[in-house]
């Protein structure tokens, strides 16, 4: 049973996330009362809102009785003693345990005693700030993404204590809201912040590699891997400390998990006072002087007349048939293992061995994962140590063929766009394992909350749990270390053959 119209909503904190919340809470027909430390802080907020709304009605978004309806639900709060009467609070404040749980202290004499409790954090135990009230059956997360108005997820979580009543409430009372919730437990990043972790790691570990720079790496996420930013950009415009803070926190409450570790060169990015968007320097240069690099793409030998697909095409398929639509006869050979062959090169999907350690022939080229085959129009290929200087080529200008445009990288395990989905599939499947959210859960997550292309279990059943784990064994085997180790869901997907979103 979700919260009526008629119970009024306290929000405590006008900050971005405070002020979203109270936008969609009136939206929605509540009365808002809205409370910030800061003196004129809620006040402000209201006028943001309001000057939102307004653009709205110019853009034909809303009518203005419409935007006006939405004005008239906001109000603002002298002291957390006005939400004697509310039906839920939202704490939207800093995010820090000792305030949040002094903001929940307070109100436990205040509210009405069916009243609930929620945070708004985006990272912090909801059992350790719901110590801080006499019942903490009645608080839980609430965790809205910014910009609150426009994202359709809500991480509804539950701590130690909450009672299954009080999830049922915020969950219907998003789906009340237009949002789209999700369940999940109070546990190190919930569910979002910490699957997403190696979208940033894996990228800046390869970045401290040399397999890529940070340009190259985001314009393959985006354009192979479909992802709508790189991981740079991303970390950018969130701001490079805020991105380690979220990283740190993970890390530090996983029992420094080293899946979780933060990245030296990032630490350095924010000492040196590089964070991105917000100082016009992090990762990408944003001042006046900023001009975009050149992508290393690789200038294209002759298309070949014919190609031969040894076993089964898999993944590349998609490739092969727009090799096919180019003109160039696809010849079949029956064994072996799976690959192209393309005069003297051998061309093979990344399965996360370097293609030195592939070594289908002396001039080995592996090709990285992408979202759509069909539809990329950029590639990275590495090749292998002591291949030919036109092995590059050959396989650019196969790629060529196809509309492609092939931009070579370091031969590293995994490549780029394979690395980093084969891990976050993997700890996508990690989060099942542990019972911190349903599979459908997860994918929902990381599709609505961070905009991937397919959630990443689905994305791990299109491509094959088998490969999943082939990938993050190789990385595993390559490296030595404890970071890289199969999620035991995927190992049992691969041995039962079932679906690891199902």
């Amino acid at each position: 049973m979700s919260i009526p119209n008629s119970r009024s909503i306290g929000i405590v904190g006008a900050g971005t996330m405070g002020e979203g919340i109270a936008q969609v809470a009136a939206g929605a027909g509540h009365q808002v009362l809205l409370f910030d430390v800061r003196s004129g802080a809620a006040s402000d907020a209201i006028d943001r809102i309001a000057g939102r709304l307004a653009r709205s009605v110019e853009r034909g978004k809303r009518t203005q009785p419409e935007a006006d309806a939405v004005i008239a639900q906001l109000g603002t709060a002298a002291s957390l003693d006005d939400f004697s009467r509310v039906g839920l609070v939202i704490e939207a404040a800093v995010e820090n345990l000792e305030a949040k749980q002094g903001i929940f202290r307070e109100l436990d004499s205040i509210v009405p005693t069916d009243a609930l409790f929620a945070s708004n954090t985006s990272s912090i135990s909801i059992t350790a700030i719901a110590s801080a009230i006499a019942d903490p059956k009645r608080l839980a997360g609430f965790h809205f993404f910014n910009p609150a108005p426009a994202m359709a997820l809500v991480e509804v979580v539950a701590g130690l204590a909450t009672a299954a009543d009080t999830m049922d409430t915020l969950v219907d009372l998003a789906l009340a809201w237009g949002k789209t919730p999700i369940r999940t437990i109070s546990s190190p990043g919930f569910v979002g912040n910490r699957v997403a972790r190696p979208f940033y790691g894996e990228a800046l570990r390869m970045l401290e590699e040399g397999v890529a720079d940070a340009f190259t790496i985001d314009s393959l996420v985006r354009g192979s891997g479909g992802f709508p930013m790189g991981p740079f950009q991303l970390m950018d415009l969130v701001g490079i400390d805020v991105n380690l803070a979220v990283s740190t926190s993970v890390w530090e409450a996983t029992s420094h998990d080293p899946r979780f570790a933060p990245s030296f060169v990032q630490r350095e990015m924010v000492s040196s006072g590089r964070l991105g968007r917000k100082s016009g320097r992090g990762f990408h240069r944003y001042d006046d002087a900023a001009t975009e690099p050149l992508l290393p793409i690789v200038v294209p030998g002759s298309m070949p007349r014919a190609i031969e697909v040894v076993g089964d095409a898999g993944a590349l398929q998609g490739l092969v048939d727009r090799l096919v639509q180019g003109g160039v006869r696809v010849d079949r050979v029956f064994g072996g293992k799976p690959h192209l062959r393309v005069g003297a090169v051998r061309v093979a999907l990344t399965d996360g061995a370097t293609a030195t350690t592939l070594d289908l022939s002396p001039n080995t080229a592996v090709i990285d994962l992408a979202h759509d085959y069909s539809a990329i129009s950029i590639i990275g290929v590495a090749v292998s140590d002591g291949a030919s200087p036109d092995t590059i080529t050959t396989v650019a200008g196969m790629l060529a063929a196809a509309g492609i445009r092939c931009v070579q990288v370091d031969d590293s395990p995994g490549l780029v766009v394979g690395r980093i989905v084969a891990s976050l599939v993997n700890l996508a499947a990690d989060t099942v394992h542990f019972g911190i959210a349903s599979p459908r859960d997860v994918d929902a997550a990381m599709r609505l909350g961070f905009g991937y292309p397919i959630g990443p279990l689905a994305w791990g059943d299109k491509i094959g749990p088998g490969w999943v784990a082939d990938v993050v064994g190789n990385l595993h085997e390559f490296y030595q270390e404890p970071r890289y180790r199969v999620s035991p869901l995927v190992r049992r997907r691969v041995a039962s053959g079932d679906s690891l979103v199902s």
